[in-house]
């Protein structure tokens, strides 16, 4: 079987081994693809793992060997999921690799915003304790987690991983979800999105993005927040409306926000998200710990030899 991986930097920049993936055929990695790469690297391809290599319709049609595409993360919106049905091409995602390193990135923005700890660090570095007249100061008002209120708009694998870090620091835990059914931890409150936006002292993001769930943060939203509040996003960048965020934070609407996603990635130069005060930024790594990169692509070979086999597991259709 020829095997071909199309943007493998992401997943191993060099510090994990594609020994599970090799054993399964002739394997060829390219870090990166451009998009009229595509097809010539693909061409002799049975299968293609790709990470956020788009392949459309038009180099789908381009490439008759191929059998199936094994998406290196959890979303595949970069897959035309109606093309590759039409061609049976098989396509798989991998779940549940990352949860607990997302569920400690989202903490570390957290606490990135309310202890304040590179400002602290750099200070000292700078001199500012060793020429101070107490044993201790602060540049900014530090806040304390515990009797706070996290609101988490979505609660599967990784909401629900927050929700027990959260408890764990005596934070009061609520929620939403479309089914709140669903939910049966008695130590988080299942409540209306408008209650969730207004009671939480942070808001933390976890749903998946649809068009129901786009611009979910928009201005109406922000209106309903606290100025003391924070808001969290390690889910998807779309979920927010960037100019509107970055006007509540202008305006200490809210306190701030910690950000791990944004609408283009790489941003552009003028996402005006990049300037906004109290706006912590982090390049899309809350999935990137060696260790869940280690799971990964673990489980991105297991679905390709459940291919080979004819045992297919996690489909997407």
């Amino acid at each position: 079987m020829n095997i071909v991986i199309l943007d493998g930097y992401t997943l191993n920049p060099g510090d994990q081994d594609w020994a599970p993936i090799q054993s399964l055929g002739n394997v060829t990695v390219y870090d990166r693809s451009a998009p009229e790469q595509i097809v010539e690297r693909a061409i002799d391809a049975d299968a293609v793992l790709v990470n956020k290599v788009i392949m459309n319709d038009n180099i789908l049609s381009h490439l008759p060997k191929l059998k199936y595409i094994g998406v290196c993360a959890t979303g595949y919106n970069n897959i035309d999921i109606k093309s590759t049905s039409k061609l049976g091409i098989v396509v798989t995602n991998v779940k549940a690799y990352g949860t607990k390193s997302v569920a400690q990135h989202t903490f570390a923005l957290l606490l990135a915003l309310v202890n304040h700890i590179e400002l602290h660090s750099q200070s000292v570095r700078d001199g500012d304790w060793a020429a101070s007249a107490d044993f201790c100061y602060w540049k900014t008002p530090l806040v304390e987690l515990a009797g706070k209120t996290i609101g988490l708009v979505g609660l599967g694998d990784i909401g629900s991983q927050v929700a027990k870090i959260a408890l764990a620091f005596g934070m009061n835990v609520i929620a939403y979800r479309k089914n709140p059914e669903q939910t049966h931890d008695t130590d988080i409150e299942m409540v209306s999105l408008e209650t969730l936006f207004k009671q939480s002292d942070v808001i933390s993001l976890h749903c998946p993005l649809t068009e129901e769930t786009k611009n979910l943060i928009n201005a109406e939203r922000l209106s309903w927040m606290k100025p003391t509040s924070y808001l969290l996003n390690t889910g998807r960048g779309p979920l927010i409306n960037e100019e509107d965020l970055a006007k509540a934070l202008n305006n200490k609407t809210i306190a701030g926000a910690g950000l791990d996603v944004l609408s283009s990635e790489p941003p552009k130069a003028d996402n005006p998200l990049l300037t906004a005060p109290n706006c912590i930024i982090t390049p899309h790594i809350a999935w990137a710990s060696f260790e869940a990169r280690k799971r990964l692509l673990q489980m991105v070979a297991d679905n390709l030899a459940a291919f080979i086999s004819g045992e297919t597991t996690n489909v997407v259709e």
